[in-house]
């Protein structure tokens, strides 16, 4: 049986394609991906994302459990605080990737839609000191309120400043009336908010939003052509249970130097013999031929060095690009590769990531 979101009604009444995502039934797109995804980098767009997951750590012993579960270092974290983090298998493989507040008094970890259960399970399986693990998952809808006008716009119905809340870091802020917690994060490189609140309220206020003219609904093709342009992960394409977070880019969330954590071991063994291959970003030369996951990447002699794990056309740029593992040896920049597309190598060239980077995020 899939879920729906609190969301979904609205998604119908908006005419959107919905199809099977992570155990939810989603919109895919209510006009075209393209002209979504265009319309997020111009002005806003607005995204259901009530199918990602909230798990709550709260107790005596919380950091020092969140620090053992999870590659970064929550302890760096102030109250109403966030980061990117990974829940690391013993292996140094990963789980899942994630977010991590440090709010009043516990910590909200937001996890992927199709990992909810899996994560649940793992965190509990791994429990360890005074701590209460509780997932909200399905009582919290969120939006993702994301593009250059997302500020402005936002700004209209809320009560408090969204000047003041930096990057990465999250307030309680009255919307409509009711309480909600709105953090400066999102997954499309361009400035923008993702609100928590109850099921309830986050009708109210996808519609509110929806009555301005800057503002579109976006779908996950959008979702995931932005992302991709960011050179962003998506968990089951470029991120699994097979990939350890080294290979994968992801050493900057992961601090050898904390005290104990799942994973350490292997990912500091790692670390020191260095990885045989990396992820990389890759153009193609060739228009109209779109790289897509599981395709294979091949060196100018023919010899198989990679795989692809996610691509498409870029809309920001309109030129096809991907993302995928390749040997080391061929993964700086400017490499030429070779990708088989419908049984044809087609020439491309690693770059580095971002391919997008005109985003209006607010890093400072």
């Amino acid at each position: 049986m899939l879920r729906r979101t609190p969301l979904f009604d609205e998604h119908v009444k908006l005419g959107a394609k919905i199809v099977p995502f992570g155990g939810f039934e989603m919109p895919l797109q209510y006009s075209s991906i393209i002209e979504e995804h265009r319309w997020v980098r111009k002005s806003v767009g607005i995204f259901d994302v009530s199918h990602m997951g909230e798990i709550i750590i709260k107790g005596p012993d919380a950091l020092e459990f969140v620090s053992y579960i999870t590659s970064n270092d929550p302890s760096e974290l102030e109250i109403m605080e966030a980061q990117y983090s990974a829940l690391p298998t013993e292996k140094g493989t990963i789980v899942d990737d994630l977010l991590v507040y440090r709010l009043e008094d516990h910590f909200m970890l937001v996890v992927n839609a199709s990992n909810i259960e899996k994560d649940f399970n793992w965190i509990l399986s791994h429990k360890r000191g005074n701590v209460e693990i509780i997932n909200m998952s399905y009582e919290i809808g969120e939006v993702a309120f994301q593009g250059p006008k997302a500020e402005e716009v936002l700004q209209r119905i809320v009560d408090g400043d969204l000047s003041q809340i930096k990057y990465y870091w999250s307030a309680r802020i009255n919307i409509l009336g009711k309480e909600a917690l709105v953090s400066r994060t999102g997954y499309t490189g361009e400035d923008g908010f993702e609100i928590y609140t109850d099921n309830k309220h986050i009708v109210e206020i996808f519609r509110k939003l929806l009555e301005f003219p800057e503002v579109k609904p976006a779908g996950l093709g959008a979702r995931d052509s932005l992302r991709l342009e960011m050179g962003y992960c998506l968990y089951g394409n470029d991120i699994d249970e097979t990939t350890n977070l080294i290979e994968a880019g992801l050493k900057w969330i992961t601090k050898l130097e904390k005290p104990d954590f799942i994973g350490k071991e292997a990912l500091v063994e790692i670390d020191q013999k260095g990885v045989s291959r990396k992820r990389v970003g890759f153009v193609v030369k060739e228009s109209g031929n779109i790289p897509r996951h599981g395709y294979k990447i091949f060196d100018e002699a023919g010899n198989e060095i990679g795989v692809v794990t996610s691509g498409n056309i870029s809309p920001s740029l309109n030129v096809p690009i991907g993302m995928g593992y390749v040997m080391k040896d061929y993964s700086k920049a400017g490499t030429q590769i070779f990708v088989e597309i419908r049984g044809k190598k087609v020439s491309a060239e690693i770059v580095k990531l971002p391919f997008y980077k005109e985003g209006s995020v607010k890093k400072a």
